[in-house]
Order: structure tokens, then sequence, then C-alpha cells
């Protein structure tokens, strides 16, 4: 058993908490935000993340878990000092990485000398190294180690992710530091990539890169193939059993790539070229690609419904993503958003969604059950791929209208909806009845 502490308290740092304790350490999680911890301490996470309420409270009532805003209090005997915000970014996906780097060295002057700092939050390579000048200039008697490990975790798949990885990615500058970390993460798992800590820093930039760059070929390939009247799927299936790509290939064509995970490490690679004036065509382009595919929903309207003013359109789930109860960065939002802008009226039922935005009032009715919803609609779009959906659709034919178009960008209602013979649209597919 380590003692540890656990900095920064949102998704990544209450999963990271919970987690750690459930496998025997000795936690404490700290946060300036009295409200988040006075809820941690009772077992409610700051947002809806499945199981994590549960676990929790098994590790507060074991005694392996607490919550404090008090800096000395809950780092001054900490072996490790595991460094979870998430970091905020802003509508153009730019990270306040100044806000992360400070929030952590108002805590380096309590830890004990040969605490290892594990940063997982998201920040550009070299922020640890703007951390070890900060030590060596103010606290020169400091004896700290840095590391890295980047944060894996998936909304909604959080906990699963984080005691069953595929592997852990720990960067390191020394053997103690290692061995200090060898203790702490063997009793999650054993399979770890050890590298230097700009490697490690750097590999989660690859990796988000990798997987957006994946998003916006494959949706480009899916565009065209409307055009020429491919089926996009087919044509993934094509790819994915060709042995140089293979079945696990990030290349499903669906919608864009939401939230600021995938942007933020796309914007800190194109921060980090141009300041060292390298070009990178491939990766600038990312961004651009993706934000063009965000209109296709809407292009799909417009060919339906070149006049949207007083068309009725139901969106089926508005939550970032199933699993999670939050709205920011939600493409359903934006295209709810834009639906009240073009006049159209606006149906929402969200199974976990109490309260609607209040620019909303009197312009979106939210309705008690999916089908609800409907009644009376021109087009369904499905905004968030909750399971319930697939059930709802299979009794569509009991409340739509005759001529209801449902389009659904990444095939989630396909099989439910392909014998009703309703009008039917997903990305890389023209507009069909059926399939």
């Amino acid at each position: 058993m380590m003692k540890v502490c656990v900095q920064g308290l949102w998704h990544l740092g209450s999963v990271t908490a919970a987690s750690l304790a459930s496998v025997g350490h000795d936690v404490v999680g700290l946060d300036a935000d009295q409200k988040t911890i006075d809820g941690l301490n009772q077992g409610k996470a700051p947002l809806f993340e499945p199981g994590l309420d549960d676990l929790l409270q098994v590790g507060i009532t074991k005694g392996r878990l607490r919550f404090a805003t008090d800096i000395a209090n809950a780092a001054a005997d900490a072996e490790v000092l595991w460094i979870t915000f998430d970091t905020p970014v802003d509508d153009d996906d730019r990270a306040d990485v100044e806000f992360v780097l400070n929030q952590i060295k108002n805590v380096l002057p309590v830890l004990a000398d040969g605490t290892v700092v594990l940063v997982s939050s998201q920040m550009p390579v070299g922020s640890i190294r703007k951390l070890e000048a900060f030590v060596c200039e103010n606290l020169p008697n400091k004896q700290l180690s840095f590391a890295c490990s980047p944060e894996n975790l998936r909304l909604g798949k959080a906990l699963d992710v984080f005691l069953k990885p595929d592997r852990i990615v720990v960067g390191v500058r020394t053997d103690d530091a290692r061995r200090k970390l060898e203790q702490l993460l063997l009793p999650v798992t054993d399979r770890i990539e050890w590298m230097s800590v700009a490697s490690a820093e750097m590999t989660k930039h690859a990796i988000n890169a990798f997987l957006a760059t994946s998003v916006t070929f494959a949706n480009e390939i899916a565009a065209i193939c409307e055009l020429v009247g491919a089926d996009a799927k087919e044509v993934e299936r094509g790819l994915k059993t060709e042995m140089r790509i293979g079945p696990k290939a990030y290349l499903s064509p669906g919608g864009p790539f939401a939230g600021g995970t995938l942007a933020r490490d796309i914007e800190f690679l194109g921060i980090e070229s141009r300041a060292k004036q390298l070009v990178t065509p491939l990766l600038s382009s990312v961004r651009a690609s993706n934000d063009e595919h965000k209109n296709w929903v809407r292009r799909k309207l417009l060919e339906r419904f070149p006049e949207l003013k007083g068309v009725q359109v139901a969106i089926w789930g508005l939550t970032y993503k199933p699993g999670t109860d939050t709205l920011r960065r939600s493409l359903a939002v934006e295209l709810c958003d834009w639906l009240i802008e073009q006049g159209a009226a606006v149906h929402v039922y969200d199974p976990v969604v109490r309260e609607l935005p209040e620019r909303w009032s009197g312009r979106v009715i939210s309705h008690a059950r999916a089908l609800d919803a409907v009644v009376g609609t021109d087009a369904l779009v499905l905004g968030t791929e909750w399971p319930e959906f697939r059930q709802a659709a299979e009794e569509l034919l009991s409340v739509a209208n005759s001529n209801l178009v449902v389009i659904d960008a990444n095939r989630h209602l396909q099989a439910a909806v392909a014998s009703l013979g309703l009008k039917y649209v997903a990305v890389g597919t023209p507009l069909a009845s059926g399939n």
C-alpha cells in the first residue's frame, strides 16, 4: 500500500482516486473547490460516470479514501502526487495550461523529499520540464522526481479503462521513480510501457492525433461514397480486412469527433510545430476537415427540407456521449442551437438530462419518453447513442408520420429501423427508404 495524493478532482481525478483506493492504496483527493470535496466525501462524484459513486462509497467506508481542500493535510506525507486536472479548454480548443501548472506549483513546497510527481493532466510536451525548472529555481533543496503517465480514460467507460488497461504508458527520469511507480501500478497491471518523460508526453499527442486523423479520413471517404453510390460501411470492411490495416483500425464512418480531447492534442502539436517553423500539412488539415463534417446533419436536413422554418425535428440524446450527463461540447446541443436559429420546432429527449440550457427556455420542448418526442415530427436525428434508443426505434411506426426521415450518423438505429420502411440516412449512404 502506498500513500497517494490525487490533485484535481473532476472526471479524471475522481476516477483515479476511487480506483487507486479500490486496489488497496491510501488515497487523499485534493481540490480547491469545497463543493466538489463535500460531494466526494459523501460518495458523490462531480459528474455522472457508471459505477463511480459506488466505488467512492466503498473506498470511503473502508477508510482508504478521503478528500480535502487543505494542501498540507492532503499532500505532506504523500509518496506520490498524481496530477489529474481536466485541463480547461476554450471554444477554440486552446488549453489553459498555466492554470494546471500553477495549481501544481502551489503543492510542491509541502511535499516530502523523495515524492514522485506523476502528471496525467493533458498538457503539451515540455510541461514537465517547466515544472522541474520551477523547482530548481524556487525550491533548490527539494528532492522531487517528475514523471508522466498520459490519461487514457473515456467518458462512460472510465473505471473499466483504468482498472483493466491495455497497458499503461509511463515516462520517468530516474530508476527510483520507476520503482515507486511500479509499486503503485502493479495492483492494476504489469503491462507498463516505460520510456522517457518527453516520449510519454508525446505519446498522448500522437495517439489522439492518429485517432483524429483516422476519423476525418473515414468521414471524407464516406462523403465521397455518398456521391458515387457506394456504402462506406462496406468500404470500411474492405479496409479492415486488409492485413496492413487490421480489424481494430479507427475507420468507422460516422459523426465528427466532439469534445476537447482529440482537438486539444491537434492544437498542441500545431503550436509546437509552428513555434519551431515546422510545416505539418496533414495534421494542420485535420481540424478543418472535422469542422466541415460537423455540418453533415445540417446538410442532410437541408437536402430534405430546403426551408426549415416550421419543420418539426426530434432529437434523441443531448449529452456529449452515452454514459455521461455532460452537455459541454455536445454536437447535439450545437445542432439544436442551429435548428432554433433556422426557425425549426425542436423536440428533445435524453434519459439523463434533467435541465435544458437556459437559452432554450420556451424554444425547445422536452419530453419524458423517446417516442413522445417523435409524435408529429418530420425528422428524427440521433444525437447521442444511448442503448435504449434501439428499442424505441423498433416502435417508431406507432407514432411516426409516414414521411418521417431518420438521420443517424453512426448507424446506431439501422438494424432497428431497417424493416420499417422509413426514410433512413447515415454517413456514407445516400438518402433512401429502409436500408
